[in-house]
């Protein structure tokens, strides 16, 4: 198929200086019509050149400025627009002073070469010449300002310099990141009440690594490439006076615990406040899936229970066993799916809970996670609410080993009692305290605690004002439990216990 003859564009605008694409028909950057350029002139033929440096008559030439390593030179250039300089103004036709130059004499440095009139025979362009029409540009000199260049043996001489990166980023988009920065101070970093989805999801999430590029609904940076944390990597709630954060760690692909706090009101208007945290048994399947569902049904069963009058122990009681009862549904698969799987076991987790109203503090638990109490007044003693269900705690009750023995023991982790259709019994424990002072009330998992074991412990790294900041309290605790090596994913929830009325009994 036949096309028609294109003309080719100036490497550079005459009009801005601009560098051009090939077919341009318009610049991008002024909007100069270079339609209006005239063709150059065709079928001149090359002069011969001599010798670099030496003209006809033996005179050296200056020498042409070094020419750059980065843009090769290419040999028979086309020739400048015709009776134009570089910036495209007419050449004159003399000389300065309006003497012409004679033939065969050399043109002085830095002179134009008046049109029409062809460069010495044998000598190079002095340095900022332009070069006459018809004649072809010196081999290793560059090419005059406002020449088309057309493309030779591959190469691009309009190409700007390419970075050392190979993979430089695009320019991030500022509407992206003015409306990130809107929707994160609207919004905050907050947890739903089974502490796993984030709050403000219909906006667009902004890259972690960036912190420019928008995210794909696949999980990666559409500016960077960086995959993307998922929101149960790290989560945090504040409801009211209790907090929890839960943080995946160091060495685990995946958070596996769950929590769901929560605050309400007994029917006398006593206020009341909740915090449940599950905790995913590794060797089961989808202990995620497990320890999210154990928690939003026992949070979801207290706040429904608490106002209605129900006992704040009994009703944590019938929250373990909705959890239970949640966590069972998951093995309900179809057989043809245990038929693919058979090894697979049923899903399975560890929970731990508490209720906190005016002068009554109430745990439950099964498994190995665990509640402590710590005083305001650090002169106080702590204490530990919960015991384990595991082999260690066992052995230490059965007097056959000391607690120190026990928990050396590879086999101290063990546990004996968990939520899951394939657990032995179901034995919620469940414990009522009432404190004679104010305080706090840790719940948390053993991703906390195996870095802070004892009630000392764990009261040394409680921060004092836990009871104003009880979000930050909860980072700076999560935060102890990675730096010790964070090898196990981290949950803890705090609930200030304020100061009983007068009377109360102690705990």
């Amino acid at each position: 198929m036949s096309q028609m003859p294109q003309q080719a564009a100036p490497a550079k605008c005459p009009s801005c200086a601009e560098p051009l694409e090939s077919g341009d028909l318009f610049c991008g950057a002024c909007g100069y019509d270079l339609s209006a350029v005239p063709a150059a002139p065709q079928d001149h033929p090359p002069l011969t050149m001599g010798a670099p440096g030496v003209g006809p008559s033996g005179v050296d030439w200056p020498p042409p400025e070094p020419e750059s390593s980065s843009t090769p030179a290419a040999p028979h250039l086309p020739t400048d627009l015709p009776g134009t300089d570089s910036g495209g103004k007419p050449l004159p036709a003399s000389a300065p002073h309006g003497s012409p130059v004679p033939p065969g004499s050399p043109v002085p440095h830095g002179s134009p070469v008046p049109s029409g009139s062809p460069a010495p025979h044998g000598s190079p362009m002095p340095s900022g010449s332009p070069v006459p029409p018809g004649s072809p540009a010196p081999s290793g000199s560059p090419a005059p300002h406002g020449s088309p260049v057309p493309p030779a043996a591959g190469v691009r001489f309009d190409r700007p310099p390419v970075p050392d990166d190979d993979y430089a980023l695009q320019a991030p988009d500022p509407r992206v990141a003015a409306s990130a920065a809107g929707n994160a101070e609207n919004t905050g970093s907050t947890g739903n009440a089974a502490g796993a989805e984030s709050a403000g999801s219909g906006a667009a999430q902004v890259c972690v690594a960036c912190r420019a590029g928008r995210v794909d609904d696949d999980g990666y940076c559409e500016n960077c490439g960086h995959a993307q944390p998922r929101e149960r990597d790290h989560m945090e709630q504040e409801s009211g006076p209790v907090a929890a954060v839960s943080d995946r760690g160091l060495r685990h692909h995946r958070n596996e615990d769950a929590f769901a706090v929560g605050h309400t009101a007994l029917p006398d208007g006593t206020p009341a406040v909740l915090a449940v945290v599950c905790d995913g048994v590794s060797s089961a399947t989808r202990p995620d899936e497990a320890s999210l569902a154990a928690s939003r049904a026992a949070g979801e069963a207290l706040l429904a229970a608490l106002p209605q009058g129900t006992h704040p122990q009994a009703a944590l009681h019938e929250a373990i066993v909705a959890a239970s009862h949640a966590v069972n549904a998951l093995a309900d698969e179809p057989t043809s799916a245990r038929e693919h799987t058979p090894h697979q076991n049923a899903p399975a987790c560890t929970i731990v809970g508490s209720v906190v109203t005016s002068g009554l503090l109430v745990v439950g638990w099964v498994g190995d996670s665990r509640a402590y109490w710590v005083p305001a007044d650090r002169s106080s003693p702590p204490a530990r609410l919960t015991e384990d269900d595991s082999w260690a705690a066992q052995m230490v009750a059965a007097g056959l080993m000391s607690e120190a023995e026990a928990y050396a023991d590879e086999r101290a982790h063990a546990i004996t009692g968990w939520l899951g259709a394939d657990a032995y019994e179901l034995e919620p424990h469940t414990a009522s305290f009432k404190p004679d002072r104010p305080g706090v009330v840790v719940v948390c998992t053993d991703g906390l605690w195996n870095y802070a074991e004892t009630a000392e412990e764990m009261s040394e790294i409680v921060p004092a004002d836990v009871a104003l900041r009880p979000l930050h309290a909860a980072r700076v605790l999560v935060g102890h439990a990675l730096d010790g090596g964070g090898h196990d994913n981290v949950t803890v929830a705090l609930l200030p216990f304020p100061a009983p009325p007068q009377g109360a009994g102690s705990a």
